[in-house]
Formats: structure tokens, C-alpha cells, sequence
């Protein structure tokens, strides 16, 4: 039987782009997936533009696509809501810009075959490469160098948009997930650490988009309160720091010690 996965793409008000990039992935999947059985979810965070119309339109067109809208925004509240009403082997997400390179779609599967619970992309290790402008470059190693030193991690990316994780994993670490915006990723990532999931980065190639729309300040301000609400939960035992069905008491792979 075949194994199967699902890639959701998180939109909010995505009408200019979705269909072309869908499209894009689409026939990426097709290509470079055959031995899987998988599926396209787009998960629409309350868009209030064309980008409903248009995802049913990718829905009714593309047997492989599925279109799912929540009522309320929220990224990490998409993520949730799909990841869990998914039944597949594997679950992952990536923005709909494509800013990471779609050859990073096979490599995680590989990895996950090799056994890995969770694989996420990183644009800080060897082997990345990334074109963005400096002031996100900073923001960026400035917030993972934070998440580092608070939760005393070993993962180097929290925020690249492309992360995968098996099912059973998922069971586990999704519902003890609290944020529904963007801090969902970082949240995901410590929690799967300190519960010695096999987790692995791999260097991907990433190009900034310019047209994001995410309001950097506003956002900041958020995760560091999620940060810091997280951080006190650990401190008193708040969490769930149950052990992982593979643990191996050293949950952790850079990209190129997997290939070792």
C-alpha cells in the first residue's frame, strides 16, 4: 500500500499568486512523488479577497487538491485544524510564495523513510542558500539565536517556511501546540526537542518574497509573549514533556549528519 501525505499551504488573501503556484506544485508532486499517495490542502485563513473562488476552482480541476477555509485567521490555527484531520502517513507545510525550493519536498521524504519524526528547513546551516535583504537576515539569526539561548535548543531555523512531521509524532506534539499565529513553528520545534523526537534540518534554497505581507513589529511582539508564556510552562512542569515512541536519548540531526 501506497504511503500517503499531505502538503498544506497556509493563504490569507492570496488571490494574485495561489493558482500559478499551486499549479507549479502540483505538477512538481506529480513528477517527483509517484510512489506516494498525496494531496494539496489549501487551508484559507479567512481570506476576504478572490482566494477562496479561486482555490475551489484549483479543487474542482486538480484531483489532488483540496480546499479547506477557516473561518478565523491564524497560521498555527491552520496548520492545527488540517494537520489533525489528516489521516496521512506524513503532514507538512510551505508557504505558497514557494520561496523554498520545491527539491526540498523529496528530500524530506527521504528522510522521513530513513525514520526522522520531524524534518524542517533551515537557511542558517551548510548547504543553504538564501537571497533576502539584510534587515531580515538580521531579524531572522537574531530571533533563532533568542529561541537558542531561552530553550537552550539545537535547531537553527524556526521560521523557514517549509517543516514535515509523521503522524505518530503529530498525534503527540500538535495538541499540546497553545499559539495560533506564527510562534505555532517555534513552539512545535521546542517541544518536539524536549520530548527526543528525531528531528532533522535540512539546507534549503530560499528566495525572500517580496510581496509578504506580514507585519514584522506586530509579530515580534507576539512571539516574544509566546516565547515567554512557553518558557515559564516548561519551568513548572506545565507541559506534557512525555517521551517520543523512537526516541534514542539524542533526538537530533543537522543536515549532513544524516547522510553519515
Amino acid at each position: 500500500m501506497m504511503k500517503t501525505y499531505d502538503c498544506v499551504i497556509p493563504v490569507y488573501n492570496e488571490a494574485e499568486d495561489l493558482e500559478a503556484n499551486i499549479r507549479t506544485l502540483h505538477s512538481f508532486l506529480c513528477e517527483h512523488l509517484s510512489d506516494y499517495d498525496w494531496r494539496i490542502v489549501i487551508a484559507d485563513n479567512a481570506s476576504v479577497d478572490a482566494t477562496g473562488e479561486i482555490a475551489e476552482k484549483l479543487a474542482r480541476e486538480l484531483e489532488r487538491v483540496v480546499y479547506f477555509r477557516l473561518d478565523r485567521k491564524g497560521r498555527g490555527r491552520a496548520l492545527r485544524k488540517t494537520w489533525m484531520q489528516s489521516n496521512a502517513d506524513f503532514v507538512s507545510y510551505m508557504d505558497v510564495d514557494l520561496s523554498t525550493n520545491l527539491r526540498a519536498v523529496p528530500a524530506m521524504m527521504e528522510l522521513f523513510e530513513k525514520g526522522s519524526d520531524v524534518v524542517l528547513g533551515s537557511r542558517l546551516i551548510a548547504g543553504a542558500n538564501i537571497t533576502r535583504c539584510w534587515y531580515r537576515e538580521i531579524l531572522s539569526r537574531g530571533w533563532n539565536f533568542l529561541v537558542g539561548a531561552v530553550f537552550n535548543t539545537r535547531f537553527s531555523d524556526a521560521q523557514c517556511g517549509f517543516k514535515g512531521i509523521r503522524r505518530e509524532a503529530k498525534e503527540i506534539l500538535v495538541q499540546q501546540v497553545e499559539d495560533t499565529k506564527w510562534f505555532f513553528d517555534t513552539e512545535l520545534l521546542v517541544l518536539a526537542e524536549k520530548q527526543g523526537f528525531l528531528m532533522n534540518e535540512i539546507p534549503v534554497e530560499w528566495i525572500e518574497d517580496l510581496g509578504s505581507t506580514v507585519q514584522i513589529p506586530m509579530t515580534v511582539l507576539e512571539d516574544l509573549t509566546a516565547m515567554s508564556r512557553l518558557r515559564l510552562q516548561l519551568h513548572r512542569g506545565e507541559k506534557t514533556l512525555r517521551p517520543a515512541p523512537t526516541a534514542s536519548g539524542d533526538g537530533f540531526r543537522r543536515g549532513a549528519e544524516t547522510q553519515a
